[in-house]
């Protein structure tokens, strides 16, 4: 799904020794119990690790096959955690079907300033579930931060640290109490260091979420 990058990160910690330092998260994306086992042992290969810390079945395919298989894969320390993971709000109600009939560790989820379909049900339930939750696409897929680019940084942002719309946008979520945490993406190294300041120094309150969200509308 993610071409080289698990040989690529798998290399880098090995190399580095840095395998207990990390959290190794990945997926699963196939029918069949013996499919889904060879593409999990695959995974494993390519990290150069015998155990995942967090393996989730993606766009829950099949999820009631691998979610048996990691069951057991998490009783015999295989992996540490098990999730579920979509990335469109029309397909939240099978995950909320999920998250209240099953028992998984993470679930996750698109969530953004301009895309909060996740506030009114999901996000709620997985608090009340005990269920982490990673948010992808905090930007909107990108296409709201490369709105608010030519914008300039509303004022209130100072109280939160942020000198970069990127930041807010990720303090939005992560103030969410919700969340967990999120994962943005990008192939610039000097926006992953931006990103990484989002994560720094205190979280807005609801009252900032909400003057942060009427900013993008």
């Amino acid at each position: 799904m993610y071409g080289s990058s698990e040989a690529v990160a798998g290399a880098l910690l090995a190399e580095s020794h840095a395998r207990d330092k990390a959290f190794i998260a990945t997926k699963v994306w196939t029918e069949g119990r013996e499919a889904g086992i060879a593409q999990m042992e695959q995974s494993m290969r390519l990290w150069r690790t015998n155990r995942i810390d967090l393996m989730q079945i993606h766009n829950l395919l099949d999820w009631r096959t691998q979610l048996a298989t990691l069951r057991d894969w998490k009783a015999a320390g295989k992996v540490r955690y098990t999730g579920v993971t979509h990335y469109t709000p029309g397909a939240f109600p099978q995950v909320e079907a999920v998250l209240s009939a099953e028992r998984v560790d993470f679930v996750q989820i698109n969530y953004a300033a301009n895309d909060r379909d996740a506030e009114a049900r999901l996000l709620p339930l997985a608090a009340e579930r005990g269920v982490a939750v990673i948010v992808n696409q905090p930007f909107g897929g990108g296409s709201l931060l490369s709105g608010l680019r030519n914008r300039p940084l509303p004022g209130f942002a100072q109280e939160l640290g942020c000198t970069s719309w990127a930041q807010l946008l990720l303090k939005f979520v992560l103030g969410n109490p919700a969340v967990t945490c999120v994962i943005p993406g990008t192939g610039k190294r000097e926006y992953m260091v931006d990103n990484v300041h989002g994560g720094i120094g205190d979280y807005p309150d609801a009252a900032m979420r909400k003057r942060i969200a009427d900013a993008v509308a």
